[in-house]
Order: structure tokens, then C-alpha cells, then sequence
């Protein structure tokens, strides 16, 4: 099978999207078939830019990270992309990739599916603030229904996620298919080496969070916890590994609630070389977003054997299953951080936790989801 990807970002753009192409396009070429990808063009190139067509692309107003391909660069492509023979088209955001992937399967006669990664209700009154929510809500429930109802399939990481599209009145077929877990997940990291790169005392208390650091993230409550955590264990220590467009109002948070000795923004990390080591590095993993899709650095962090005290809430509900890796917490500052406290004093608790996570994390194997993906893109190509 011959597929294309479409994508609006892909890396050296870090974030959990750029993740899932790139361990279903790994997989998916494992199991003997071809992936190619359009994506925008960065300053910086990736590590590997085999089969991937970059498109010129521009900044995107009030979000550095991001890039505007240009359409027109792409359809002047058509010769091109004809000559390639896809079997199927695969969208990974709901931008210009989703237009241009709608687009090309019509003019290449060959079915469209996308992947829905990003819960947009809950995500956009972050980036228009001048709108009520209930206004961008509105919006995005709209957004997400046009676009849903003109493709051949949907893939969705979650039940919940499938409920949600439902609920918008989405009609079009749809599968849920998670991202799995790469095997170098499950390579242990090197606690020491990172927290002597990083000076950290190899007996300091240690919370961890990683993901791009954005304001639909909820870290600003995850700092709320540690300076409750600190009236307990005073010399615990806060690492937010990654970037966004969140990071200065949370410095700006950090200094308010006078904490800057406890928590350290540390940007983001080369998930080949550097992150193993820093989620081995931690002693608990914390997490509190509210509008994941998935929740894939919640099985990371479980495979290096590093249990987790997360809120569950969207897709998270599907990955957590409180007591196998993870503790359960409210969104409530005192039953988190009391549970943060509990793990961090009893450390054969948290060890135990942590080790029943790793065996956990096993079960999301990504080539399964692969073999899952391969099965759900048969269906739209013969539908019979």
C-alpha cells in the first residue's frame, strides 16, 4: 500500500501530532508499505527527510512555532503527485493540510481519511480571548463537523474522543487507534547522567513534566500544586521539559507564587538522545490536562518505570487505570498534591507503581496500532 500524509506541522515542531506520524510512519514501513508526507517547510530540517515533501510555508501570526504552507505551492505539485499512485490519503490537522488533503483525493480519485488529534472545543478560547467560550465552543463543534462529514473515514486516539465527535453530529465512519509505543520507550534512561548534566543532587525530589508547554496544558495548576508540595517537602523539584506559547505568562506564574527555586524550564528535549534520560530522571510524572485527545507521554513516562499522579479527563480517561502506574487524582490542589507528597515519601509505593506502569505500557505496542491503521484503510479503499 501506497499512502500519503498531509500534515500542518511536522518536526523538527515538537508536539505530540509530529510524534504520532512519526511512529505510524515508521511502523507502517515496517510492515512493508510506503508513507509519504507533506509538511511545512522550518528554518531547520529533521533528522531524516526521506520521502517528505516540504511546502514553503510562512509564520503564523501570535504562534512562532507554527507555519502557513502555501496551497497554491502544493497543487502546482499535481503532476507529481499523480505520477506517485497513492492507494490512499491520510490528513493529520485540520488546516491547510486538511483542504489540501480533501482536495487531492478528489483530483487523484482515491479515499481521505484524518486523524482528530486536538480537541478543539476545549483548546481554541485559549487563542481568541476576546470571545466568550461558549462562542468558540460553538465554533469548533461547527469547524469540526464541515470537516468531518467530507472525508471518506475518521481515526480518533479515544472512545471518549469518538463520543465527543458524535455528540457534533459527525457521521462519518471512524475508528478509535491510539499511537502506540515505540520499543526505545522502553529503553531505561540514565537517571544519573541527566540530573548531573542538569545539577541536580541525586537525592532531590523530582516532578516532571513534558509536552509543549500551551495554555490548554493546564500547568499553570500543576504549579499550584508544587508550591503546595514544597509546604511538605521544601526542596522538591519542578522540570517542564518543552516549549509553547504558555511559557512566559508561567515563568511570570512561577514568581508570583515564589517558587522559583523549585521549578525549572528546561525547553525541549531530543526525544532520541535526551528524553528517555529525563523521565527516568523523575520521581513522579504529573499531568493535568484537561483536553488530551491521547495522553502518549503518560505510556512514555510508564515505560521508563516513572509513576504518574494525573487528572483524568478525555482521551487520558482510556490510558489511565488508576493504581496500574498511575495515581488518580481530582482536579483539586490539595488531593493531588497529597497524593504527589504520599508517593514521594514511601519510596517503595512509588517504586512498586512505577514498575506495574512499565508492564502496563507493554500492552500499546505500535506496531499493533500500525496493523490496526493498515486494517481501517483496507475498509476505505474497498468499502465492499
Amino acid at each position: 500500500m501506497k499512502i500519503l500524509f498531509i500534515s500542518d506541522v511536522y518536526f523538527p515542531r515538537v508536539n505530540g501530532v509530529s510524534t504520532s506520524i512519526e511512529t505510524f510512519r515508521r511502523n507502517l514501513h515496517l510492515l512493508g508499505h510506503t508513507v509519504h508526507l507533506i509538511a511545512p517547510a522550518y528554518e531547520t530540517p529533521a533528522a531524516d527527510e526521506t520521502g517528505i515533501l516540504r511546502v514553503p510555508a510562512r509564520a503564523v501570526p501570535f504562534d512562532p512555532e507554527d507555519r502557513l504552507m502555501r496551497y497554491g505551492w502544493v497543487m502546482q505539485q499535481l503532476d507529481r503527485l499523480r505520477g506517485e499512485q497513492y492507494d490512499l490519503i491520510h490528513i493529520q490537522t485540520p488546516f491547510v493540510a486538511h483542504y489540501l488533503g480533501v482536495k487531492l483525493s478528489r483530483l487523484l480519485d482515491i479515499p481521505c481519511t484524518e486523524t482528530y488529534h486536538t480537541f478543539f472545543e476545549e483548546y481554541l478560547h485559549h487563542y481568541i480571548p476576546l470571545l466568550p467560550k461558549w462562542v468558540t465552543s460553538s465554533l469548533a463543534k461547527r469547524f469540526s463537523r464541515h470537516q468531518g462529514n467530507n472525508l471518506d473515514g475518521m481515526v480518533v486516539p479515544s472512545k471518549p474522543m469518538l463520543q465527543v465527535l458524535a455528540r457534533y453530529g459527525i457521521t462519518t465512519p471512524t475508528e478509535v487507534i491510539p499511537t502506540g509505543i515505540e520499543p526505545q520507550s522502553f529503553v531505561l534512561g540514565n537517571r544519573s547522567a541527566f540530573r548531573e548534566q542538569h545539577g541536580i543532587a541525586a537525592e532531590r525530589p523530582v516532578l516532571l513534566f513534558v509536552g509543549r508547554v500551551a495554555h490548554e496544558k493546564n500547568i499553570g495548576f500543576l504549579l499550584k500544586v508544587v508550591a503546595q508540595v514544597r509546604a511538605d517537602i521544601p526542596d522538591v523539584l519542578f522540570i517542564i521539559a518543552g516549549e509553547g506559547p504558555a511559557r512566559v505568562n508561567l515563568e511570570q506564574e512561577v514568581k508570583t507564587l515564589g517558587i522559583a527555586n523549585s521549578v525549572r524550564f528546561i525547553g525541549y528535549l531530543d526525544r532520541h538522545t535526551e528524553l528517555n534520560n529525563c523521565y527516568r530522571a523523575a520521581d513522579i510524572f504529573i499531568f493535568s490536562s484537561r483536553t488530551e485527545t491521547q495522553g502518549l507521554v503518560l505510556l512514555e513516562a510508564m515505560a521508563q518505570g516513572v509513576p504518574v499522579v494525573s487528572i483524568a479527563e478525555m482521551g487520558t480517561r482510556d490510558v489511565l487505570k488508576d493504581g496500574i502506574g498511575v495515581w488518580v487524582a481530582q482536579e483539586n490542589v490539595t488531593d493531588f498534591s497529597g497524593k504527589v507528597v504520599t508517593l514521594l515519601r514511601h519510596g517503595q509505593i512509588r517504586r512498586e507503581l512505577g514498575d506495574g506502569g512499565r508492564d502496563y505500557a507493554n500492552e500499546w505496542s505500535a506496531k499493533r496500532q500500525a496493523q490496526r491503521m493498515l486494517a481501517f484503510y483496507c475498509t476505505l479503499i474497498d468499502p465492499a
